[in-house]
């Protein structure tokens, strides 16, 4: 138990924050789905306009702050202590639930949607804040296990959230909706005060009130670091994709499943539950590192329950309004909440390591700024998304039809996305060859460098070896390998987005050498692993050849640490040249144990192929 994520709840650097937010998530359900479901439900005492355009335009005012705002949120939460910037907030929230008190007591849509905006200002000043607080208060092998407990925390304070707000609602009780309302904010705020200290990561940051100007530079701030950028555009997705889904879910319960107020409750309970259960398996799966190969798997998930959930939807609705209780007991009610449910859990699983690798990736001088442009880039994909669900329901697409093309697009776009930056579908294939095909066990792991370059050197025992070892070693690697290994069509695909390096002897072609070089020596002074195989060749017995000089001319043109790095267990695999002919394809060892084992680094004044291969063998032992 001390290595979970659940220890956090015990220390005051993360409970307190961890309430606070989750009482403002709280806070925010209970106002938006009370809202929700006042202006589907009583549309008529409130407004005259439709209830599937009001829903629409309650989501793009909630959003629109994030828009207008996010550029000096960012900088307000890198210039001053993010403890401090939280517990204005929560002070602000007080002053908002009062407006909408008031907009519940007179039946008066223009005060609630004001009300509804500030919310959505409040959390605009909020995101930065929490997120940017993060990597201030939590260690590299703490960030996904606290965005895991802070998606999990906020997550369930929408389902509870949910919860109350329907039944509130239903009841027709104001008065005990309006006095929740307030108890939250004033119950947040004194978690806000139990907050500790944390220093401005830009003390000397100028403050710019120009609203686009601010935006601009944030934004930019975002765009410095490909990884970051393209983590953010990841997560703007996903909101996309969430908020077409949950902007449809109550009308979709009352006008396709004839239910009342707490059907559409149950399916958005199993959705929140959902992301909160994926966020909480994102630690376990992933190690307690950092697995981006955890993302393709949640778009996956995505896409399948959603299309599943069209095919889930009844032809006709139900003859009569049924309640919560009579939809389970429907043939279709529990295929229906099982597939939100399924939805959520990819969700945790597709979002919370994208949040992490924007943390781990960004300076944390301009964490703040980044995370608000991410809200801005958030904002943009949600309001888009409100406009083309506005769009399509005008255009006569059905609710069911509409949730089908939102499934499908994210297929469409998720497909598009991983065939230009293949890094995401190779961490994928190294996360299934580590969960599923193999158990590996990794020794040494503390040697890896944190950062800067360094020559890893491994010996070459199966096709599979290039994976193995990015499944191990999390710090991205360039792999130099056979031209001939490079050039297989059906692999080639899979090296290209591995980056790897093609070598041949100068025998064979000395151009393709010379090149390999230059981009070994690149890679090098570019601050990164580069991971070479020095036997040349694939073992063809199970032993260590001979580890070939080329590996000191790189020592000479670039002197860097060398790492040592032994396999062990593949031999004998598929992926080996163990078997001959067809019996090299046949499965076998599923599931079976592969070793690696990582030595302290050399100094590359004391690198000699000989003491090298001596060193590998010596960490592999007598099993290859």
């Amino acid at each position: 138990m001390s290595h979970s994520q659940f220890r956090l709840l015990r220390e005051r650097r993360f409970l307190p924050f961890f309430g606070t937010q989750a009482l403002g998530a709280f806070n925010d359900n209970v106002y938006k789905n009370a809202l929700l479901l006042v202006a589907t439900y009583e549309t008529a005492a409130y407004t005259t306009l439709d209830p599937k355009v009001l829903t629409n335009l309650g989501n793009g005012l909630f959003i629109l702050p994030f828009v207008l705002f996010s550029g000096i949120a960012g900088q307000l939460a890198d210039r001053f202590d993010k403890a401090v910037v939280m517990r204005i907030v929560k002070v602000c929230e007080i002053g908002i639930m009062a407006l909408a008190g008031l907009g519940f007591a007179t039946h008066n849509m223009p005060l609630l949607l004001a009300a509804l905006f500030l919310m959505g200002a409040h959390s605009t000043f909020f995101a930065p804040a929490k997120y940017g607080l993060l990597p201030q208060v939590l260690s590299e092998d703490e960030l996904v296990g606290g965005n895991a407990l802070l998606e999990m925390g906020t997550f369930v304070a929408i389902l509870l959230g949910t919860l109350l707000a329907g039944v509130i609602a239903t009841r027709h009780e104001l008065p005990p909706l309006v006095g929740a309302l307030f108890l939250i904010a004033i119950v947040g705020l004194l978690c806000s005060l139990l907050i500790p200290a944390v220093a401005p990561v830009a003390p000397r940051l100028r403050i710019d009130p120009n609203i686009l100007r601010s935006t601009l530079e944030n934004m930019r701030a975002a765009r410095a670091d490909r990884i970051v950028f393209l983590s953010i555009l990841g997560i703007s997705w996903f909101w996309f994709y969430g908020a077409l889904l949950l902007a449809q879910l109550p009308t979709y319960s009352k006008l396709i499943l004839n239910g009342t107020e707490n059907v559409f409750t149950t399916m958005l309970l199993g959705f929140s539950l959902g992301v909160g259960v994926g966020s909480l398996m994102c630690e376990r799966l992933s190690g307690r590192r950092l697995e981006i190969g955890l993302v393709p798997l949640g778009s996956l998930g995505l896409t399948a329950f959603g299309i599943d959930l069209f095919f889930s939807t009844p032809a006709q609705p139900a003859a009569a309004t049924v309640d919560w209780l009579a939809f389970l007991a429907s043939s279709g009610g529990w295929h229906i909440v099982i597939d939100m449910t399924l939805i959520g859990v990819f969700g945790g699983l597709y979002i919370v390591p994208l949040y992490a690798l924007m943390q781990r990736r960004t300076r944390r001088e301009v964490m703040s700024r980044v995370v608000s442009a991410n809200s801005v880039w958030n904002a943009i994909f949600m309001v888009v998304a409100a406009g083309f669900g506005a769009v399509l329901l005008k255009l006569g697409v059905t609710i069911p039809q509409l949730l089908l093309v939102g499934a499908i697009l994210n297929f469409a776009v998720t497909a598009f996305i991983y065939a230009r930056v293949p890094e995401f579908l190779l961490r994928f294939l190294a996360w299934i060859i580590a969960r599923v095909l193999y158990r590996i066990r990794i020794t040494g792991l503390e040697h890896v460098p944190a950062e800067g370059p360094a020559l890893v050197v491994c010996n070459h025992v199966s096709f599979a070896d290039a994976l193995v070892l990015s499944a191990a070693i999390h710090r991205p690697m360039r792999f130099v390998m056979e031209a001939a290994i490079f050039r297989i069509p059906v692999a080639r695909f899979v090296f290209r987005g591995m980056k790897a390096i093609p070598i041949a002897p100068a025998s064979e072609d000395a151009a393709v050498k010379e090149a390999a070089f230059a981009q070994i020596l690149a890679e090098l002074r570019g601050g990164e692993l580069v991971c070479i195989f020095p036997e040349g060749r694939l073992t063809a017995d199970g032993s260590i050849g001979e580890f070939r000089p080329g590996l000191m001319r790189v020592m000479k043109e670039e002197p860097v640490p060398v790492l040592p790095v032994a396999l062990s267990g593949l031999w004998g695999s598929s992926f080996s040249r163990c078997h001959r002919g067809l019996a090299r394809y046949l499965p076998r060892r599923l599931w079976a144990r592969i070793d690696v084992h990582i030595g302290a680094p050399v100094a590359p004044a004391v690198v000699t192929p000989e003491g090298l291969r001596a060193l590998v063998a010596g960490l592999r032992g007598p099993v290859a």
